[in-house]
């Protein structure tokens, strides 16, 4: 063998970060969802098998998102279209921190598969919003500090708002078993019907 062969490149190391740089960057790069068109029939776009097509309106927005049959909507919301305002508390039904509307009545959105939100319309407390202009419910709790940690405060609100659209409560008490389905582990209670109480006078 000859001594004054010099060796090759040596081929780079591949560490563990760039391994997952690498790799979020693939995630990214793969189209979750489209707005407006069906993303099954798109060219370039995997059509991967057992997947289920929804076409849904998001907020006022058209959005069509391939999902698993069994994927939740709150799974779909956070994950897949970005919305993180929608918590997984419990991710049981049990706390009301994942509360959306889906065609104006509430559901919780851990319980509830995306698959059945087919043509239909879903808000999130991101879409509660008029630009710049704060829904009445969200500007009542802010008034009447209905919050501490905060956690679960979108799901009390996106509650109340559908409470009040099904029928504005006569009492406190009212509010109150009306609400009972929303948990919030500071017990910020009175100020939430508080805030109620104030937004409902708002949004008649």
């Amino acid at each position: 063998m000859n001594s004054d062969h010099e060796p090759g490149p040596r081929p780079s190391a591949v560490s563990r970060r760039n391994f997952l740089g690498g790799s979020m960057v693939a995630a990214v790069a793969v189209p979750l969802l489209t707005t407006g068109a069906d993303a099954a029939g798109e060219p370039g776009v995997a059509d991967e098998p057992g997947l289920t097509t929804v076409r849904v309106t998001v907020n006022g927005d058209p959005v069509t998102v391939r999902v698993d049959p069994r994927a939740t909507l709150l799974d779909t919301i956070r994950e897949k279209l970005d919305l993180k305002g929608t918590k997984k508390g419990c991710d049981r039904g049990q706390c009301g921190a994942c509360t959306v509307h889906v065609d104006g009545r509430r559901v919780l959105s851990c319980l509830t598969l995306a698959a059945v939100t087919h043509e239909r319309e879903v808000t999130t407390i991101e879409g509660l919003a008029d630009g710049d202009q704060l829904h009445p419910m969200q500007q009542a709790f802010i008034d009447h500090d209905g919050l501490q940690c905060g956690f679960c405060t979108p799901g009390q609100i996106m509650s109340a708002v559908a409470m009040v659209e099904e029928r504005p409560a006569r009492s406190d008490d009212e509010i109150r078993e009306r609400m009972s389905g929303n948990i919030c582990r500071c017990s910020a209670y009175p100020f939430i019907v508080d805030a109620i109480r104030d937004a409902q006078g708002a949004m008649r």
